[in-house]
């Protein structure tokens, strides 16, 4: 496993980490979360990235990824990167969403309870919340670090002016921000022209998530939508209504050039992220041991020749 540094921080995170959004709750196998989770430790992914509200239910990927650690990785925690998240609705009433100092700071103590932990590595602002001023979100992520609840500050999905305002906040607290998480794919690019320019200037890392589309760029829908897949269903963050003819196109002739690369389309459209300089690790969300192994063949093999890069940048452009 390759590690980079995060920004300008001395701090490193693996090429690939594990995120928890989905396949970590009740609702799911714990046997497997189990194996994922100690394999990709075991293939040297220190970093494990959750949020209050992972599930379902909410909180249960915090507290089934708190048991796997007490259990299977008791003595390993300053081998591990641990980050959780507050922003989204955890809970019912006025306080239980948005970027209050209240809902902030009792989502890490809720956190913190259900993880086991003492204090997270990275605790992030999950979202932009128009409602409370940034400077009160910011503040608060100051003093969790000041009390030693997280040893570094993140941000997650802000408009690029709020963002550079979050910085310039923080940075005049000496808290700065270390890592600034984004949806990220070769479908999804608004990163580059919004964000990342905005990060090497302040020395803050990026880290992606989402690199697959939910699941789009994989070979699974080639031949239209299975009737298991995310897009099937009418709830969830994939409609069908998103895997257009265009966007079919679009994964078959990529499908077809990683092919010639001998890679899975999945493997390709990872490796393509881990190509890039401006992104400190990519965050993969697996539903068995399986497809984390495949996962983590994507960096075997990325590198691009130009013209591969040429190629890839005008299918996307079709």
């Amino acid at each position: 496993m390759k590690y980079n540094f995060c920004g300008n921080s001395g701090l490193q995170l693996p090429e690939i980490s594990l995120g928890l959004w989905h396949n970590f709750g009740d609702v799911d196998d714990f046997k497997m979360a189990t194996s994922m989770i100690l394999h990709a430790f075991d293939k040297g992914i220190t970093h494990f990235d959750l949020a209050n509200n992972y599930g379902p239910p909410p909180g249960s990927a915090e507290t089934n990824f708190g048991k796997v650690l007490s259990k299977e990785l008791k003595g390993h925690r300053d081998e591990l990167i641990i980050s959780s998240k507050a922003g989204h609705l955890m809970w019912n009433g006025p306080y239980g969403d948005g970027g209050s100092r209240k809902y902030i700071m009792a989502s890490i103590d809720q956190s913190l309870k259900r993880t086991g932990l003492e204090y997270f590595d990275i605790f992030y602002s999950h979202r932009y919340d128009p409602q409370t001023p940034i400077e009160e979100t910011m503040q608060a992520l100051i003093d969790i670090v000041r009390q030693g609840k997280a040893l570094y500050i993140g941000i997650s999905k802000y408009p690029p002016e709020k963002l550079i305002q979050a910085y310039d906040i923080l940075k005049s607290q000496h808290v700065p921000c270390l890592i600034y998480q984004d949806k990220y794919s070769m479908l999804v690019r608004n990163p580059e022209a919004e964000h990342m320019g905005i990060n090497e200037k302040y020395g803050v890392g990026f880290i992606a998530f989402s690199p697959l589309a939910q699941g789009v760029l994989t070979n699974k829908y080639l031949k239209g939508i299975p009737e298991a897949s995310r897009a099937h269903k009418s709830h969830g963050f994939l409609q069908e209504s998103e895997i257009t003819p265009g966007v079919i196109k679009k994964v078959a002739a990529l499908n077809d050039l990683a092919g010639k690369r001998g890679q899975t389309l999945a493997e390709m459209a990872l490796a393509w992220l881990l190509h890039n300089k401006h992104v400190t690790s990519v965050i993969v969300g697996t539903s068995s041991l399986k497809q984390l192994k495949d996962n983590l063949k994507a960096k075997d093999n990325a590198q691009f020749s130009d013209e591969e890069l040429r190629i890839i940048e005008d299918i996307l452009a079709q």
